[in-house]
């Protein structure tokens, strides 16, 4: 969990430097009153399982323990975002996510001179197509920047997990369920370009299924229950409706 809060103190310290920089000069007036507008979020994301050791006395006689640890990867959305009041805002924002999580386990002494072929360590690799829906609620407009807060859930389909779910011949596969159902929650500040709002905006994710394949693998007995976690800093870009279309003109 270091990680994470060393790159949520940065980003906020970032957020900050930003925002003081920002001068007085008011870029994009009437951004904020067009009723829809379009956009695209890029960004870095630091995912884990979350996961209970299964209490089974049987079982923890071969393995002592199960842990999951955060793994880098990487996402992409379209935004679309409707206005529903001066501080409230709607958005859908499709997208990719890839992300990686490692799970490592501690076998017992005397399992792993009778099974050495065991793996200590496997990474689980996802391929999510996602639709988040979530409220921005936005705080007073202070010159270029304005801070805001978000919540909302993410329905994800991981494609690799399907894949892999229907060709189980490799031991190594950690199998999921391909279905996740997310609640999301962040903070973030708009900055009013010239001709772009541009945000940057930290976000957690957290899963409510159990991902997990129930079969007679121990690597999934290891576990009660599989849920995602995952730790977002995103970089997002919106363009100005009423900018573009007098460009038209021209």
């Amino acid at each position: 969990m270091k990680r994470p809060l060393v790159l949520l103190v940065f980003s906020f310290y970032l957020l900050v430097s930003t925002a003081h920089a920002q001068t007085r000069a008011a870029n994009l007036g009437m951004f904020d009153n067009q009723r829809f507008h379009f956009g695209i979020q890029v960004g870095y994301t630091h995912s884990k399982f979350d996961l209970m050791y299964s209490e089974d006395e049987a079982l923890r006689q071969n393995i002592q323990g199960t842990t999951s640890y955060y793994s880098p990867g990487f996402h992409i959305n379209i935004i679309g975002d409707a206005r529903m009041g001066d501080y409230l805002n709607f958005r859908l924002l499709p997208g990719v996510t890839l992300i990686s999580r490692d799970i490592a386990y501690a076998w017992s002494s005397a399992y792993r001179e009778t099974h050495w072929k065991y793996d200590e360590q496997r990474t689980v690799e996802s391929v999510y197509g996602e639709i988040p829906a979530e409220f921005k609620f936005r705080s007073v407009r202070y010159a270029n920047f304005r801070p805001y807060l978000t919540a909302g859930g993410s329905f994800g389909f991981d494609f690799a997990s399907l894949r892999k779910n229907k060709n189980n011949n490799d031991e190594s596969i950690v199998r999921l369920n391909p279905v996740d159902l997310r609640y999301t929650m962040g903070v973030g500040i708009d900055f009013f370009l010239r001709y772009v709002k541009f945000a940057i905006e930290m976000k957690m994710s957290f899963g409510i299924p159990d991902l997990r394949v129930v079969d007679d693998d121990l690597y999934t007995q290891s576990v009660v229950y599989l849920r995602s976690r995952t730790f977002m800093i995103s970089f997002t870009f919106e363009g100005d409706n009423e900018y573009f279309r007098k460009s038209k003109r021209y």
